[in-house]
């Protein structure tokens, strides 16, 4: 089949692009802007369904790690022409489960970092000196955002515990990965972010990050019953490992927030394997092997 989504070098004007075409091809998508990072990049979310019964995927948190948001990209197109069309996806009539359910998508949590990761330090604009003062031997594993913040360190779970980690491990301020900020929810795209979440109120989270074909789903006492279930199905569907938090993983993370803040179940899926950033020759590899997790995640 011929794809909007291709692989590609991804970077914001491309992410724009996509969803322009995806809205184009498919007009019961219904896109809104989130939020702005501190360089004016929107963050966008793409919603298809019931708006009022949820569920929430979010991509490239991390800059380096650009081809989740190609990913989730590619699911949406997919999921879209399944409804279009009214063919099955793996299996599941699409078109008739999302008059109950609904999907938010967001492609792309910190543009500013993607682009630092795949052009350098001088689309920073008018941060560029700022980001050029942060050591940095090669942009393209830059994981902060241009405010040398990482936004999976930034939400308010276990910040506190998680900065004293940091500083143990010699991260006193911005970085390029691994930093948490002054204090949690300080950047706009971590802001948008739960904005959005409070808003909506979603059922359940789904992050993407690269690599290790892993999927986690605890955080602390708030963890639901049902998430264990839930990861289950979800690793069986992939084959990916579950996996348990631990060091500088073990807090600020999104979904360890959205555990803590609303009691639901949460996830975060790293795709693929090898050096970050992945090629986006894998793409469509490593979408096969988790299109059926992705589409199981938004019926539950």
């Amino acid at each position: 089949m011929n794809y909007i989504v291709k692989p590609c070098t991804y970077d914001y004007n491309t992410n724009k692009s996509i969803i322009e075409e995806l809205i184009s091809e498919y007009p019961f998508i219904n896109a809104e802007l989130c939020g702005r990072t501190a360089l004016g990049r929107g963050i966008f979310s793409l919603n298809i369904g019931n708006p009022d019964n949820s569920v929430i995927y979010a991509a490239a948190f991390h800059g380096s790690e650009w081809l989740t948001s190609l990913v989730l990209l590619l699911f949406t197109e997919r999921l879209c022409r399944s409804i279009k069309e009214g063919r099955l996806l793996c299996g599941v009539d699409m078109k008739r489960a999302l008059t109950q359910l609904g999907v938010t998508i967001i492609p792309c949590v910190n543009p500013d970092g993607v682009e630092i990761a795949v052009h350098g330090k001088k689309s920073a604009k008018n941060l560029s000196a700022f980001v050029g003062s942060i050591p940095c031997e090669d942009y393209r594993k830059w994981n902060a955002n241009a405010m040398g913040v990482d936004i999976n360190h930034n939400f308010n779970a276990g910040w506190h515990t998680l900065r004293q980690m940091e500083e143990e491990n010699g991260i006193h301020s911005p970085s390029s990965r691994q930093y948490g900020g002054a204090y949690p929810e300080s950047e706009a795209e971590t802001k948008a972010l739960t904005r959005l979440c409070r808003i909506k109120q979603f059922r359940q989270c789904m992050a993407l990050h690269s690599q290790g074909e892993e999927l986690y789903w605890q955080y602390g006492e708030k963890t639901s019953a049902q998430s264990d279930m839930m990861a289950k199905i979800l690793a069986d569907s992939c084959s990916y490992q579950l996996i348990k938090n631990s060091g500088l993983a073990s807090h600020g993370g999104f979904k360890d927030w959205f555990i803590d803040e609303f009691h639901r179940p949460g996830f975060t899926l790293e795709i693929g394997k090898g050096e970050n950033p992945l090629p986006p020759s894998e793409l469509y590899e490593i979408y096969s092997k988790i299109e059926e997790a992705l589409t199981l995640f938004s019926l539950m």
